[in-house]
């Protein structure tokens, strides 16, 4: 699987490809480091709502043009959102939120991504990846999240998922300091969940991606709800749904061609029905 990007405009695009049942989603703006503006944003979230509203796509890579994930915001474009309260993506458009913040007029999103890092990754870049469900960082990847130094705060995800992953402290060392920090750190704090070598961490993630496509579509849907249910809404609402949601995956085509194979001796094929 190799990614294809088009030629940018200054502002930078979202360059977006089905590959059977995986969607690649790039960062394209490579002479700003991939620097995030609120077009970029705006075709973001339209490339997550493509992945959730297409029957046929399984799951997402979002992974970057050139040798840098993203320096983060582009701050003299994103001045005036911040200065309203307001987010570049229209509210009550029925668009995915990338960052999953579950706010009031956008989506969450239900298929899983995996997040491709390398070189620069900071501010909004950490805030995507700690939004996603996996993530696969370069060997020479460089972590920071700076806003305290901006004059902002860091309101994409990241005083939340920092302290859920982390801890409190290791957060607050990172927040209150804008200090950068490597793929070794990274890892360390559960920010990252492999590393790599330079040069092949979109790669693996399209492998990880292509083994979560083999799965059944709705068992891997339902998993992930579950799992993020027992993270924001804890353990007790979790377990709760489930024997309902496992007594709806039993009767699906997909549960009975999982039988079947179980019992061939074969790899399952899953339609997602």
């Amino acid at each position: 699987m190799t990614p294809h990007f088009t030629t940018p405009p200054p502002n930078g695009c979202i360059d977006v490809e089905a590959v059977g049942p995986v969607l690649l989603i790039g960062l394209n703006r490579p002479a700003k480091r991939n620097g995030v503006t609120p077009r970029m944003l705006r075709e973001l979230a339209q490339a997550y709502t493509q992945l959730d509203d297409d029957p046929h796509l399984r799951v997402a890579v979002l992974h970057a043009a050139g040798d840098h994930f993203t320096g983060g915001i582009d701050l003299p474009a994103m001045a005036e959102f911040h200065q309203r309260g307001e987010k570049p993506v229209p509210r009550d458009a029925g668009l995915v939120d990338p960052l999953d913040l579950d706010l009031p007029g956008y989506r969450r999103r239900n298929k899983p991504v995996v997040v491709a890092v390398q070189g620069i990754c900071f501010t909004i870049g950490i805030e995507l990846m700690l939004a996603a469900d996996m993530v696969v960082a370069a060997d020479n990847s460089r972590f920071a999240q700076m806003e305290v130094g901006r004059g902002i705060i860091a309101a994409s995800g990241a005083t939340l998922r920092m302290a859920e992953r982390a801890g409190m402290g290791n957060a607050m060392r990172l927040l209150l300091t804008g200090m950068e920090f490597n793929s070794a750190e990274a890892l360390r704090l559960n920010f990252v969940q492999e590393v790599v070598p330079a040069g092949t961490c979109f790669a693996r993630a399209s492998t990880l991606a292509e083994s979560i496509a083999a799965q059944a579509p709705q068992a891997v849907v339902a998993t992930r709800l579950n799992v993020r249910k027992s993270v924001v809404e804890g353990m007790s609402k979790a377990v709760a749904e489930l024997l309902e949601v496992q007594k709806r995956l039993a009767l699906t085509e997909d549960a009975a061609e999982g039988r079947r194979s179980f019992t061939e001796k074969r790899a399952p094929v899953f339609t997602g029905r």
